[in-house]
């Protein structure tokens, strides 16, 4: 009768499976059925994490990443964190409910945040299992649920531990929580009775569900020793704890105080299979090119080698043939570009040619018919001799009008226009002075049949100017000394030619006054220096501090490089994060190397941080004021 009540229990009990390892050197101390596959329940999240913390390294994913929860992953049994569809959350808080309260809902939004589907990511999860050697795992999803092909050994579990412990040591420490803050709720730790029961515990999970029974991963160190064990199947919470006790116990005995410690070979990160890849995205999967001699497939293969995620849309365009940019304006000065040459019309040119040619020709007529009528006016009075106006003699005034140079004969074209208010002003005022026997010379030379005479503004300087497109002569008459007049102007003869030539002599220009000398002696103003102000004591400035006492800081050591110091501030921060959580991470530069220090803190939370840290075997030294 009593094996007949105790058979049903006997058949629902769970397999028990257990494994202990020495976790410096990975030898094996203890087991039974360590290759069994069975269930691993919650215990596969440690994979979850693990690959999370890849993608962080990586650069996938960031610790503040905001990660949007899908109704597949809301929708997962307990234990859960409670998330909403929809809802945004980000991933430091969700590896923390994965963790430490085990929640299923977070562990699901994890795998899609990664590699956008639970499916994706369980594929990479036993990719990832069998590069660290755990043969005989294989994980469907991403929680540990129940599902059919979704089960793991002791002895690869108690490997995966390992890894975690000298992979990720930043990250390690989260196991060994018993509360954290998951952004919408204080999760509590699951492992929390066995992490306050057991001395040198520090992690790692627990898992359960009704197929595999009462599971526990746990890690302990006591002195030099580091011991790993699994449990596969425990009959309840209190057995299971009882029973890992024993065992790392066990472990402790029997594993030597000094060993040299062998990390696991940390493994390379192995990419999907491009089949594998595209079967997951489906019809998400969008490769497009406009380019007929394109090949999609091999672009798919190629794009997916790359470790494209799945679920996630691939979008490929070939490049530009012809660049769609405007076309450059030209830089001023620069060699433009040569254009095709347009064709002429060569009836065209010839008529342009015709139309110059009688244009410049009624030029030319007009110019002599409209020129001769001025010309004789000018030269009515005396078309043959000089006159001869304040003393000046005939034949001085023939000497003067004889030297000059004769012009080149033939017809010159010269463009004119009409006479200037001015000009006229200077024609009448020259006949008037050849009337009157008083003033000064007047010399114009005149040649007829040529236009009427050009006239220009008298310029600044004595030198003569010429007005005219023949060979320049020489100055006719030169201003005398007695000279009361603003000009002097001069009429003489020269022989006929083509060409006229007008010659204007400009007056003197007048002489500025000189500036006055410049003294010998300069003398520099000086104003007179100051009274030095009288010694005494020293006024002391003071303000009011703005940092509410938060003073003091501690330093976790001097290091080689700022990349160290900096490495070191990191890892403390992971590992302290109750009392470091509100100070700032500051490397400060000596001449000696860098000092990795934790500043803004008050005095109490400098001297118990450096109490907590010092209990974990890290340097640390309060920095005061």
């Amino acid at each position: 009768m009593v094996m007949l009540l105790l058979a049903p229990l006997m058949a629902v009990a769970a397999p028990y499976a257990e494994l202990v390892m020495d976790m410096r050197t990975g030898e094996v101390l203890l087991s039974e059925n360590a290759d069994t596959r069975l269930h691993p329940a919650s215990l596969t999240k440690m994979m979850t994490l693990y690959i999370t913390f890849e993608a962080i390294e990586r650069g996938e994913i960031s610790l503040d990443s905001q990660v949007t929860v899908s109704r597949y992953a809301a929708s997962r049994p307990p234990s859960k964190l409670g998330l909403r569809a929809g809802q945004t959350i980000a991933l430091r808080y969700l590896i923390r409910a994965a963790a430490i309260k085990s929640a299923n809902d977070a562990a699901t939004a994890i795998a899609e945040a990664i590699e956008g589907s639970e499916p994706a990511f369980a594929k990479r999860m036993t990719r990832t299992a069998k590069s660290l050697g755990m043969t005989r795992t294989t994980f469907v999803n991403a929680n540990g649920l129940t599902a059919k092909g979704h089960l793991s050994t002791a002895r690869d579990m108690a490997l995966l531990g390992r890894h975690l412990f000298y992979d990720y040591p930043q990250y390690y420490n989260i196991f060994s929580r018993r509360s954290a803050d998951a952004g919408i709720a204080q999760v509590n730790s699951t492992n929390r009775r066995f992490l306050d029961s057991y001395e040198g515990a520090d992690g790692i999970k627990t898992g359960y569900t009704v197929p595999a029974g009462f599971n526990l991963v746990a890690s302990a160190q006591r002195g030099n020793k580091r011991v790993v064990a699994a449990i596969f199947g425990g009959q309840s919470t209190a057995q299971r704890n009882s029973r890992m006790a024993q065992l790392l116990d066990l472990g402790f005995g029997k594993s030597p105080n000094r060993a040299t410690v062998q990390k696991p070979a940390r493994p390379s990160y192995v990419a999907p299979a491009p089949e594998d890849l595209l079967a997951d995205a489906g019809a998400a999967t969008d490769v497009t090119s406009d380019d007929p001699a394109f090949d999609s497939d091999s672009a798919v293969a190629a794009a997916l080698a790359g470790g494209v995620a799945a679920g996630k849309t691939l979008r490929m365009q070939v490049a530009v043939e012809k660049s769609l940019r405007p076309r450059v304006r030209p830089v001023p000065g620069a060699k433009p570009a040569e254009e095709p040459a347009e064709e002429v019309d060569e009836m065209l040119l010839a008529s342009m040619q015709d139309d110059i040619a009688a244009a410049l020709a009624e030029a030319q007529e007009t110019l002599g018919t409209t020129t001769e009528p001025a010309l004789a006016e000018d030269t009515t009075e005396e078309p043959e001799e000089a006159v001869a106006v304040a003393g000046t003699t005939t034949e001085e005034a023939a000497s003067v009008a004889g030297s000059a140079p004769q012009p080149a004969t033939g017809p010159v074209f010269a463009q004119s226009t009409a006479p200037q208010p001015e000009t006229l002003g200077l024609q009448d005022a020259a006949a008037e002075l050849a009337r009157e026997p008083q003033g000064n010379v007047l010399a114009f030379a005149a040649v007829a049949p040529k236009p009427s005479p050009l006239v220009a503004d008298e310029p600044a300087t004595p030198a003569p100017i010429v007005v005219a497109s023949a060979p320049q002569p020489e100055a006719v008459s030169e201003p005398s000394a007695d000279q009361t007049d603003a000009s002097a102007i001069g009429v003489a003869e020269v022989a006929p030619a083509a060409e006229e030539t007008i010659v204007i002599a400009a007056p003197e220009a007048s002489q500025a006054p000189a500036p006055p000398p410049r003294p010998v002696e300069v003398v520099l103003a000086a104003a007179p220096a100051a009274e030095p102000a009288p010694e005494g004591p020293l006024e002391v400035v003071t303000r009011v501090s703005t940092s509410g006492g938060r003073q003091w800081a501690i330093n976790v050591g001097n290091f080689n490089s700022r990349y160290a110091a900096e490495r070191m501030l990191l890892q403390t921060a992971l590992i302290e994060m109750n009392t470091l959580d509100e100070s700032l991470r500051k490397v400060v530069p000596r001449k000696g190397g860098f000092d990795a220090n934790f500043v803004g803190m008050t005095q109490d939370m400098a001297e118990l941080a450096c109490r907590r840290l010092a209990a974990r075997q890290t340097e640390c030294a309060v920095v005061g004021p």
